[in-house]
């Protein structure tokens, strides 16, 4: 989606971001004569309501398989876990018929990366007749066993100086437990973004167009060794290039900034993440250098 924000709009919306405190800021968007497409906080003719979509849909659902193994003795649940990330799980099973003792307590487990583990096996009442449940299944990504261990990024881009258009607990789209402590910096279509700390590539989208159906855009999400997890989103279309399973390494290439998903114009989101228990939430981080200053590529970087 092509997009034109003059320089005294954005410090229209940089002000309002940071002195908004108790509500989500409205943000306008409308396309004037010249077919310039333009965001403001001001009411325009003409102008509709941008909404904003915190969703992130990874649709990790499809990575995490339920299967049952019938044997003489009952039936046997098992967990498998494609994704190269630990995943904590939770299942209730409900109206259940046939289980002796019946199972009362949530089961609640971390699997391991690529692991397929037994959840528990179910004997029936009457052995003649199968065990009957249906299954209700929650999982968030990471082991919320582990603790972060620094709070210090290398910058994750090379070029600039950019600027920070949203902190922090900012009132246009920071205020969700996903991304209360995310940052936007406003930078060219085509940046180069590098890893901001190394880790293991989970998960990563590629070929969305404009905004598309997922409000991240293009992304990347990257394990790190304490269970924290980095994210980058808005990427360009066809950009990333490294895949799922790869380890990469502080200041290594992940692919060029863009201006997908639900985007206001070109810039990165960057969000450091963690498993809080069955619930993946942003938590505090500062970049080892001001984000206005050259990356210092001596630090982490190529």
């Amino acid at each position: 989606m092509g997009c034109v924000m003059s320089k005294k709009i954005l410090a229209v919306l940089c002000t309002a971001l940071l002195s908004c405190q108790s509500y989500a800021m409205t943000v306008y968007k409308y396309t004037d004569a010249n077919g310039v497409v333009t965001y403001t906080d001001q009411v325009q003719a003409g102008a509709q309501v941008f909404v904003f979509n915190d969703r992130m849909v990874e649709r990790v659902e499809n990575d995490i398989k339920l299967t049952t193994r019938q044997h003489e003795h009952g039936a046997t649940l098992l967990l498998r876990n494609n994704l190269h990330a630990p995943v904590e799980v939770e299942l209730v099973l409900e109206q259940q018929a046939n289980i002796a003792g019946g199972i009362q307590a949530p089961l609640r487990k971390v699997l391991p990366a690529r692991s397929t583990t037994t959840l528990v096996t179910l004997l029936p009442d009457n052995p003649a007749q199968p065990v009957q449940y249906t299954p209700k299944l929650r999982h968030a990504v990471g082991d919320p066993r582990l603790l972060p261990t620094t709070s210090q990024y290398s910058l994750p881009w090379h070029g600039g100086p950019f600027r920070l258009t949203q902190g922090a607990n900012g009132k246009y789209s920071h205020f969700t437990p996903k991304s209360r402590y995310a940052l936007d910096i406003a930078m060219p279509e085509g940046t180069p973004i590098v890893a901001a700390r190394g880790g293991v590539v989970v998960k990563v989208e590629n070929q969305q167009t404009g905004r598309g159906s997922n409000p991240a855009g293009n992304f990347v999400r990257i394990l790190h060794d304490d269970g924290t997890m980095g994210v980058y989103l808005h990427l360009q279309k066809g950009s990333v290039g490294v895949t799922q399973g790869q380890r990469v390494a502080q200041g290594s290439l992940l692919a060029r900034s863009g201006n997908t998903g639900n985007s206001t114009g070109p810039h990165l989101h960057f969000v450091v993440q963690r498993n809080i228990g069955l619930a993946v939430e942003s938590i505090p981080f500062d970049f080892n250098q001001p984000v206005n200053s050259l990356p210092n590529f001596a630090v982490g970087g190529e």
